[in-house]
Parts: C-alpha cells; structure tokens; sequence
C-alpha cells in the first residue's frame, strides 16, 4: 500500500514540477557522459610523422577506451621541427611534443620552463621510442650513380634537405656529412669544408622535409632528396614506387627522435594522465609495431628482428658521442652565427 500511495503522490505532482525533476535527470546523465570524454590531447610534431600517428592515435584511442572507459581525441599539429617547438614556446598548448631531434624538446626547457631540464630521463631510451637512417631518394635509375657523401659533391648534381635551422631532418643530413668525413679520415676543418661543399649543392632550402619531398617529387626539382628512411615509405604511399630508389649511404648519425609531455600545458587543462599514458603505449608491443610498419626502426627488438628485412643493417654513429650534447651541437652549429651560417651561402 505505501507503495501505491507513493506513486499515487508522484501522478499528483505539478507538471512544473515533473518538468525540474526530468531537467535534473537529464543534466545529471549529461555530467555522467562528460566524465566519460577526456579533454582533446593536442601533439605537436615535425613533418614526416604524419602517417605513424594516423595509424598510432586510433590504436591508442582503442587502448585508453578500453583501459578507462573513456573516449579521446587527439589533434594534431604538423611542420618543420624547430619551428613546430618555436609554436609551442609562442604560446600553441601542446600536451605532447614528439620531434625528431632532443635540440627542440631542450628549447621548451630553456624558454618558459615549458618542460623540465631533465625531461628525457622520464621515459626509455632518452625518451626515444624508435630510431631512423638518413638515406638517399635517387631517380629511377640512379642516373648520376649516387651511392655515397661523396657523390653528391659531384659538378651538376642538385641535392634536396631542408633547412638544418628550422627542421632536424636538415641537421641530421649535416651532421651525417660532418660524421662521415670525421670517419674516413678527416679533421673539424676538412668536415667543415665537405659539408659546406655538399650545401653548395642545394638549390633551395625548404623549411621542412615534407615541404623538401614536394620540392623533390612534384616539382621535379633535384637529383636526391636526403631524408629519413620512413620519409620513403611515405613517398611510396603517395606517389607510387616507380618513380625513384632508396640508396643507404655508408655512415649515418643514428636518428633518435624523442618525446616529451609538455608540463605546463597539462597541468593547466587536466591531461596529464591520459598525455603520459599516449607517450608510455608508444613502446607497447602494438606502438612498436605501427612504427615498424611505417618504417621506423623499433627499440623492442624481437619487434626489430621480425621487421629485419626493411631495415639495412647501417653504419651508426651517435650524435652526443661525435659532437657532445645536444645543446652544444645546437649552439655550436645551428644557432644563428653558428657554423651552418658561416658556411652557407644561398644559391
């Protein structure tokens, strides 16, 4: 009976009344779903990674849904590596910055405290979750015969890379040819004197190295395009393979491109468990295997052995040991003033 009688109360409600009461249900199933959808993370990154994160962010999206019950979204931002990281020191509210070089990561320490200066001990391998080879993109044929540093000092031969100020596939391409003619027997000076030959050689400097494969593949302009080996694959994915070679020179800087949760953002929007989660899936065995699959040589290395087959075996050599940190590499060589200034000369 009290049952009834209660439900015999609820009929004789006003309809004002019945009409607050849906109102508060409904805003409170509205709070319940927002507890549910995380904030946007924003990653901002260089260039050539745009086909790993299309793969790697709806893998992660799965994962953390799975994991937390919670949808995200994920944004990113795209562009030449030093000036993607000058962005975020501007102001653009990263979550996440995933460059290809420690030199831009650093920048966010130096200006505004953006992350600590102790930032790359906070994941494995400096906080490099997979490595790269520089390479040579030849036309089909190989027609000038470039297989080496070498070559591409030879009269006529136009070679493509972007501007080692502004993007670190450019400074990897300098120190690359800095590192191989230390190795075969040069001093600083005769190094100097080779790279500043080879970047006699370039007839323009993209800021980029998306923007250098368009210079190299659309506008036909070049007789190599020095780049990474996963840049390759997306040449490949977008022209066709018909169109030119892959050439592995003899020495390579070991590319080694980091990632770092931007602390000032997160901390400021509330993310920084889902950013540090987004980082820490990149050595997952599924993160490992996207990157393998888009040419990236992964850290695991039963994952790297599976992949052996797209994956020369390459002469490395690390930066920090032939050249010290990379903050004196970036002030030594690529500050403005710096040796890549004293020795280039626009064409």
């Amino acid at each position: 009976m009290g049952i009834i009688g209660r439900s015999n109360t609820a009929e004789k409600e006003p309809p004002v009344k019945r009409l607050f009461a849906a109102s508060l249900l409904a805003a409170g199933m509205a709070l319940g779903s927002a507890a549910h959808a995380a904030q946007p993370l924003l990653n901002v990154s260089y260039d050539v990674m745009r086909d790993f994160y299309k793969e790697y962010n709806p893998a992660f999206q799965k994962h953390w849904e799975a994991e937390k019950g919670e949808k995200i979204t994920i944004q990113m931002s795209h562009g030449g590596s030093s000036k993607q990281a000058r962005s975020v020191i501007d102001g653009l509210p990263a979550d996440v910055i995933t460059m290809n070089q420690a030199t831009d990561i650093d920048a966010l320490a130096d200006n505004g405290g953006l992350v600590p200066k102790d930032w790359a001990t906070r994941l494995p391998n400096n906080s490099a979750p997979f490595t790269s080879a520089t390479v040579f993109i030849v036309r089909k044929g190989n027609p000038k015969g470039l297989h080496d540093w070498p070559d591409l000092l030879k009269d006529g031969v136009q070679v493509v890379v972007p501007n080692p100020k502004t993007s670190g596939n450019g400074r990897y391409t300098y120190l690359s040819a800095w590192g191989y003619s230390l190795k075969h027997g040069g001093d600083e000076a005769k190094a100097r004197e080779f790279v500043g030959q080879l970047f006699k050689h370039v007839p323009v400097l993209d800021t980029g190295g998306r923007a250098a494969t368009t210079t190299f593949m659309q506008n036909q302009i070049g007789d190599v395009l020095v780049t990474f080996e996963n840049e390759a694959e997306m040449i490949a994915r977008e022209f066709g393979r018909g169109g030119f070679e892959v050439v592995y020179p003899s020495v390579s800087a070991e590319a080694e491109p980091p990632v770092a949760v931007v602390d000032k953002v997160v901390e400021k929007k509330g993310t920084r468990a889902q950013a540090e989660a987004y980082l820490k899936y990149l050595w997952s065995d599924e993160g490992q295997t996207i990157a393998a699959d888009n040419y990236l040589r992964p850290r695991n290395p039963a994952i790297l052995a599976k992949y052996a087959d797209r994956f020369p075996k390459v002469d490395f050599f690390s930066v920090e040991k032939t050249f010290g940190d990379w903050r004196t590499v970036q002030k030594t060589h690529f500050a403005d003033g710096g040796i890549f200034d004293q020795i280039y000369t626009p064409n």
